[in-house]
C-alpha cells in the first residue's frame, strides 16, 4: 500500500519535464554555458579570482534582481534603478567623503533615501494609475539628473576603509584552527559551510518529499530530484572549493544570500507574496477578493528603491568612487535577467530562483566574453539574442500550453 501511494503521488518523468522545462532548461543552460566558457577559456573562468571577481561583478545585479521581479509579477516595469544606484551612490559618497559621516549612520540612511525614491514613484502608479513605463522613465531621467547635481559632474573619492567592506571585504577563517590542509585551503570556513549547505538540502528536499508523500500531495520524480541535488551539489562544492583556496567568501555574497534567502520566503510562504502573485495574474479579481492592490504595487516600487540604494552603495565601495555615469544600462541588465529566468512579461509568472540563475546566466557570458577578449558590440548583441529567446520560448510554452 505504501508503494502504492508513494507511486501516486509522483507525476510521471514526462508530464512532470513537459509542465517544468523552464525551470530545468534554465539550469541546465547555466551549466552548459559555464562548462562552454570554462573550456573556451582554457579554465581562467573557474580560476578562484575569477570566480571572486564574478561574484564581485554581478551582486548588485542579482540584489536588483529580486526587487525587479515583484515588480514584474506584479503586471509593472522599473527603468529608473540604474539612475537610483547612481544617485544613492554620490549621497553617500557626499555623507562619507565631503561630511565625515561614519558608514553605519550613512547606510540606513541611503537605504531609506532609496525607499522614499521608489515611493516617489510607486505613488504615481499605483495611486494615479499612470503606466509604470512612464513613470520610472521620467524617474530614470531626474534620478539621473539629480546625480550630476549631487555630483557637479566629477567623481566623489576614495570612501573610508570601512565603508569599502562592504563590497571588497572577505568573511574571516572561523575554522582556521581545525583546517587539515592550510596549504591548499586557505579559507577552511568557506569549505566548510558549503558542504554544510549542500547536506542541508539534499535533507530538507527528502523531508519535504516525505511530508507531499503524507499530504497526498506530488512530487517530482526522484530521478529528477536526485539529478538536481546532484548538480547543484556538485557545482557548489567545487565552486566553494575553489573560493577556499583563495580567500573565501566575499561579503557581498552573504548579503546576497541572505537576501536570496528572505525573498525566497516572501515569494513562496508569505501572505504578501501570494497577494503579490495574484495582483499579476487578475488585478480586478484580487481588487475583487478585497486586497489593497494599490498598496501592494506601492510596496512593491519602495522595496525596489531600497534595493537600488544597497547595490548603488555596493557599486561605490568597489569602484572606491561615486561618479555620474554609474549605474547606466543596468535597469536593462536586470530586467534581461528577470525574463531570462522565467518572468513573465503579462505579469504573474515568476521565481527568485529563476531570477537568480538569470542573472548569472548574464554574468558569466559578460565575463566568459571578457576573458575571450570579445568587444562590448559583440557582448551586448549575444545578450540581445538570448534575451529574445528567452521571450520566445515564454510566449510559445503559453501558446502552446
Amino acid at each position: 500500500m505504501a508503494g502504492e501511494t508513494s507511486a501516486s503521488n509522483t507525476t510521471s518523468i514526462g508530464s512532470y519535464l513537459r509542465n517544468n522545462i523552464r525551470e530545468y532548461g534554465l539550469l541546465v543552460a547555466l551549466v552548459v554555458i559555464m562548462v562552454f566558457f570554462q573550456v573556451i577559456t582554457q579554465g581562467v573562468l573557474f580560476r578562484p579570482v575569477n570566480i571572486t571577481n564574478l561574484v564581485l561583478q554581478n551582486s548588485f545585479i542579482v540584489i536588483m534582481a529580486l526587487g525587479m521581479l515583484l515588480i514584474i509579477v506584479a503586471g509593472h516595469i522599473d527603468l529608473s534603478v540604474g539612475s537610483i544606484v547612481a544617485f544613492i551612490g554620490g549621497l553617500s559618497a557626499i555623507m562619507l567623503v565631503k561630511w565625515g559621516l561614519h558608514f553605519s549612520i550613512v547606510v540606513p540612511i541611503c537605504l531609506i533615501l532609496g525607499g522614499v525614491a521608489g515611493a516617489m514613484q510607486g505613488y504615481w502608479v499605483a495611486y494615479q494609475k499612470i503606466p509604470s513605463f512612464i513613470v520610472t522613465l521620467a524617474g530614470m531621467l531626474v534620478f539621473r539628473g539629480l546625480t550630476y547635481l549631487v555630483l557637479q559632474n566629477r567623481p566623489i573619492g576614495p570612501f573610508p576603509k570601512d565603508f569599502q567592506l562592504l563590497s571588497t571585504g572577505f568573511v574571516p577563517d572561523l575554522l582556521a584552527f581545525a583546517n587539515p590542509a592550510p596549504t591548499v585551503v586557505t579559507n577552511f570556513f568557506a569549505l566548510v559551510v558549503v558542504v554544510v549547505l549542500v547536506i542541508a538540502a539534499v535533507y530538507f528536499g527528502l523531508k519535504k518529499r516525505r511530508t507531499n508523500e503524507l499530504h497526498g500531495s506530488e512530487n517530482e520524480p526522484m530521478v529528477f530530484f536526485a539529478l538536481q541535488m546532484a548538480i547543484i551539489g556538485a557545482v557548489a562544492i567545487f565552486i566553494g572549493f575553489q573560493l577556499s583556496t583563495y580567500r573565501g567568501f566575499p561579503n557581498v555574497l552573504v548579503v546576497m544570500a541572505l537576501l536570496i534567502a528572505l525573498y525566497t520566503f516572501i515569494t513562496n510562504r508569505s501572505t504578501i507574496g501570494r497577494r503579490i502573485y495574484a495582483l499579476g495574474g487578475n488585478e480586478k479579481a484580487t481588487k475583487l477578493s478585497g486586497i489593497n492592490t494599490e498598496r501592494l504595487t506601492f510596496y512593491a516600487f519602495v522595496n525596489m528603491g531600497v534595493l537600488a540604494a544597497l547595490a548603488g552603495m555596493i557599486i561605490a565601495a568597489r569602484l572606491n568612487s561615486a561618479t555620474p555615469k554609474a549605474g547606466v544600462g543596468f535597469e536593462l541588465d536586470v530586467i534581461a535577467a528577470c525574463f531570462i529566468g522565467g518572468a513573465s512579461a503579462s505579469g504573474g509568472v515568476g521565481k527568485i530562483t529563476g531570477a537568480v540563475i538569470g542573472a548569472f546566466i548574464m554574468g558569466v557570458m559578460n565575463n566568459g566574453m571578457s576573458i575571450m577578449g570579445l568587444g562590448i558590440d559583440y557582448q551586448q548583441l549575444v545578450k540581445g539574442l538570448v534575451l529574445l529567446a528567452a521571450v520566445f520560448f515564454d510566449v510559445y510554452n503559453k501558446n502552446k500550453g
